[in-house]
């Protein structure tokens, strides 16, 4: 299983994508994955099995990244969400997506899953971006995505990390409020990254589990929140924006790629 570590931790990359074969022979054919490393996946992709490609992709390519869901709190809930992709009709949040019509591509097909899982739970409270690699084989989705999923298009910044300014909104913190947490007073541990409002003049500083059970509050039953009111400047504050603007410093990325072979038998939707 992901490290414990890896649950809510801003800055990590797991990401779910669709390669696109581009080979003649097998044109349109495509592939869902899971990857903590897009780049590396898709060299391993074409370089077949024996570089750690995938046996249902080796010896067809080559294969285009296209696209890539990222944003996942942990590699389960992108592994999770990998599984659901591969397997609408197996899972039971997609009970109601009907099967790929006659005429309809296997790739487009795909596209109509996707649009309906972003508005399905629990996948509809994460905190996720859509991010088109191939600008160029871009389709309008039948749903469009919820207003907290933004689209994004190009390549991702270096070492998949969701690019942001050095110049954090906890810059300006005062250097006396910067080792606590503003909503449990507690300190905040060497890797963990604290979440500061956007707002600016905010002197927001909060553990992830203080600011969301803070935003939980008016959200029962909830594991998530979308959005919530900042307990500093009363400002409201998408879930999502407070994660993809934490500022952590840039870790290594882990050396092994988790495969999505060792976890489709361990993962239940």
């Amino acid at each position: 299983m992901a490290p414990a570590g890896d649950a809510g931790r801003p800055g990590r990359f797991f990401g779910v994508y669709v390669l696109y074969c581009l080979n003649p022979q097998h044109l349109g054919r495509i592939y869902v994955g899971f990857t903590v490393n897009p780049v590396r996946r898709v060299q391993q992709h074409n370089g077949g099995r024996k570089k750690g490609g995938a046996w249902r992709t080796s010896g067809l390519g080559p294969w285009e990244m296209v696209l890539v869901v990222h944003g996942f709190p942990s590699a389960v809930a992108a592994l999770r969400f990998e599984w659901a992709w591969q397997h609408p009709h197996a899972s039971r949040r997609l009970a109601h997506v009907s099967r790929r019509l006659r005429r309809e591509s296997s790739f487009v097909f795909h596209l109509r899953v996707l649009a309906h899982m972003l508005r399905a739970p629990p996948w509809a409270r994460l905190p996720l971006t859509v991010r088109w690699l191939r600008p160029d084989f871009r389709r309008d989705f039948c749903l469009p995505p919820p207003p907290h999923v933004p689209l994004a298009f190009g390549p991702l910044p270096p070492r998949g990390f969701v690019s942001r300014p050095r110049a954090s909104p906890c810059a300006d913190t005062a250097p006396e409020l910067e080792a606590v947490c503003t909503l449990c007073a507690g300190a905040f541990q060497d890797e963990e990254g604290p979440l500061c409002c956007p707002h600016p003049g905010c002197r927001l500083r909060a553990h992830v589990i203080c600011l969301a059970e803070e935003f939980l509050q008016k959200e029962p039953g909830q594991l998530l929140p979308l959005e919530g009111q900042c307990p500093s400047c009363k400002n409201s504050v998408l879930w999502g924006d407070l994660i993809r603007l934490c500022w952590m410093e840039t870790e290594e990325e882990e050396e092994s790629e988790l495969e999505e072979e060792h976890w489709t038998d361990m993962l239940e939707t």
